[in-house]
């Protein structure tokens, strides 16, 4: 039997899934995604929307899911472009956007260290024309000769492994970044957002295409290795293809244009929150649009943990989603994965989930992963 909060919660989830594709259940239209936000507008968005800043064991500034690729070919064949994408953590976001070519992102993460990595990494796809200037500005590095348009991301790889990092660069590109965002932009950022930027720019100096994911267990050898900026760039899907944000011109320069546009929002945000995911859906909602993706990487492993997933399912049950809404989900360890690979990508239909969660089906964090799907 659940306690009252929670038959409260289950009661909007059943009447947000029966709602869920029927035309005119949310009234008239009112507006549509926009296709630039102005500054104030971007700025006021992060900083209404967002909660508290929260904790989380790890800084993430990389990815540590090496096969997050093998899910791309299906999830272009189910979700279709200009929809609204949300997703957490760092940069692999940026290759599901690029994949899915979404009117619109919102990137809710509970660490305030995450939003100012993407601010970071917003400066920077401002700042570039290509891909090479882009990882030159990351890594801090003179943009090695030779380097064509359409070279291969292993070769650009290969090109800034060998490239001395520059301290003089460095500083001076940390300028230039905080500046486009405080001046041009009139981002109000504290002291300590800016320390924290720095932090982590700094990771990225040092290590350069080395950098990889840190927990507070460390690294080590087998399963227990995380993979670089540089293995993550390199990665491909099962089929063997190349589907990084860097893995090719038109990629990069697909998430560009939304940066420049303002149209990847990141947020402070606990999933199970009170605030952001419920006003990301408020917000979509006045202007008729969907989410079509969400990834969610392992976080509901821990809000079963901490008993906030019945939380956070009442608020994807306030999102505008349709029958082609999809998860991106991750599961560590404890799954089957290829080639040895810690992490396994899983897809699955975000109705259908709320539907059988509503239905006392889901109860537990291996309920979930069983109600997801390997492409």
């Amino acid at each position: 039997m659940f306690p009252a909060r929670q038959r409260l919660a289950l009661t909007g989830v059943v009447l947000a899934v029966s709602l869920i594709g029927l035309p005119g259940t949310f009234g008239a239209r009112r507006a549509e995604l926009p296709a630039r936000l102005e500054d104030p507008e971007f700025w006021r968005i992060v900083s209404t929307f967002s909660e508290p800043n929260g904790f989380f064991n790890s800084d993430n500034l990389i990815s540590n899911e090496d096969t997050y690729q093998y899910v791309i070919p299906e999830l272009k064949r189910v979700v279709k472009p200009g929809g609204v994408y949300v997703g957490v953590g760092p940069d692999q976001n940026f290759t599901y956007i690029a994949a899915v070519a979404p009117g619109m992102a919102f990137i809710p993460d509970v660490r305030r260290g995450n939003m100012l990595v993407h601010l970071m990494y917003k400066a920077l796809f401002e700042l570039s024309n290509s891909r090479a200037a882009f990882l030159s500005l990351l890594f801090s590095r003179p943009e090695p000769a030779g380097l064509t348009s359409d070279a291969p991301v292993d070769v650009l790889m290969a090109a800034f492994a060998s490239a001395a990092p520059d301290r003089e660069l460095y500083q001076r590109n940390y300028r230039t970044m905080t500046d486009l965002l405080t001046r041009r932009h009139g981002f109000t950022l504290s002291t300590e957002d800016l320390a924290g930027m720095e932090f982590a720019y700094s990771n990225f100096f040092a290590a350069g295409p080395g950098l990889s994911f840190v927990s507070n267990g460390g690294g080590g050898g087998g399963r227990n290795r995380y993979p670089t900026y540089a293995e993550l760039q390199e990665a491909t899907d099962a089929a063997g293809v190349s589907r990084s944000f860097l893995a090719t011109d038109a990629a990069f320069k697909a998430v560009k244009a939304l940066q420049e546009r303002n149209l990847v929002v990141p947020l402070v945000g606990n999933f199970a929150g009170p605030r952001a995911i419920r006003q990301v859906g408020a917000y979509l909602r006045e202007r008729g649009a969907t989410v079509t993706t969400f990834y969610t990487s392992n976080v509901e492993q821990y809000l079963f943990q901490d008993r906030l997933w019945d939380d956070f399912r009442a608020n994807v049950a306030a999102l505008p989603l349709n029958d082609t809404s999809t998860f991106i989900r991750s599961c560590f360890n404890n799954c089957s994965s290829p080639g040895g690979s810690r992490a396994v990508s899983m897809l699955d239909s975000m109705p259908r989930l709320l539907q059988d969660a509503a239905a006392g089906r889901i109860q537990s964090y291996w309920d979930v992963l069983n109600h997801s799907r390997r492409p």
